[in-house]
């Protein structure tokens, strides 16, 4: 009896429980549809930007647009000039055009002295040479490739003053062969034995390669002094054998001044005049 008489409390007792199960059990539920919902609109909206084409990169107009272009060269010509910069570079290419053609002409005629192509300058000191001479006596030092480069540009300092010309026979490594003379020259008529490059200093010399010259005077030995009427640095084509030739050879190592005067004493007095009057007043 006791039993039955407990039976519907235990009833009423469990029914609130089953209810809130119950709630509990539809939350979820309804918590799990929201997230799905929520996972499909992400979804969708992705596949909506997958579809969506991108935009296309920026190109030039194929045309150009000729109202653009007219106001680019009208603001252009608005600009204003700065004259005083204007005359600058108007004077700065006018000096790099006048040092470029002194550099060619400088260059171009080392070039001429090493290969013994250019006539001597004939511009005499005032007071020195005689106007009413009719000859001129061109001093002619004969050398070898064979000399010490030191004995050479001391020669070649000396024929600078005295308005010399210093020859060789040949060329070192042969005739088909320039850059060794045109480097044998440079070495020789550079005023610093240090300096490199074409912006040297050199001196004002004669250098000419000239077997005939030899041959007419039968020079076989090195130093030789001769003085030369005329033009010794003439081109083969305007001379000859029959050219004219020195009076006297002088032999020997010694100064410029030494062989002129040596000259002068075997009768050559006026053919040396010159010269030692240049190498007086220099």
């Amino acid at each position: 009896m006791a039993a039955i008489a407990l039976a519907p409390l235990l009833v009423r007792a469990s029914e609130p429980q089953g209810a809130a199960d119950q709630q509990q059990s539809g939350n979820a539920r309804t918590r799990i549809q929201d997230q799905g919902e929520a996972a499909m609109e992400r979804v969708k909206r992705a596949t909506a930007r997958a579809k969506t084409p991108t935009k296309a990169s920026p190109f030039l107009p194929g045309k150009a647009d000729a109202a653009a272009q007219r106001r680019a060269f009208e603001g252009i010509n608005r600009r204003k000039q700065n004259p005083a910069m204007a005359k600058r570079v108007e004077a700065d290419v006018a000096a790099a055009r006048d040092a470029l053609a002194l550099e060619r002409e400088v260059a171009s005629r080392r070039i001429a002295q090493a290969l013994g192509l250019e006539q001597p300058e004939e511009a005499a000191l005032a007071g020195v040479v005689s106007r009413a001479s009719a000859k001129r006596w061109v001093p002619v030092l004969f050398v070898s490739s064979s000399m010490p480069v030191e004995t050479l540009r001391t020669y070649a300092g000396q024929l600078e003053r005295a308005s010399g010309v210093m020859a060789f026979r040949g060329m070192p490594g042969g005739m088909r062969q320039v850059a060794p003379m045109a480097k044998l020259s440079a070495a020789i008529l550079r005023r610093d034995p240090d300096c490199e490059g074409p912006a040297c200093a050199m001196r004002d010399v004669q250098v000419i390669v000239d077997p005939l010259v030899f041959r007419q005077h039968g020079v076989t030995q090195v130093p030789a002094l001769a003085m030369i009427p005329g033009d010794p640095t003439l081109p083969y084509c305007e001379r000859d054998e029959a050219s004219p030739r020195a009076a006297h050879i002088v032999l020997g190592d010694a100064a410029l001044s030494g062989l002129l005067e040596e000259y002068g004493r075997l009768g050559g007095k006026e053919e040396v005049r010159d010269a030692l009057a240049y190498l007086a007043r220099r």
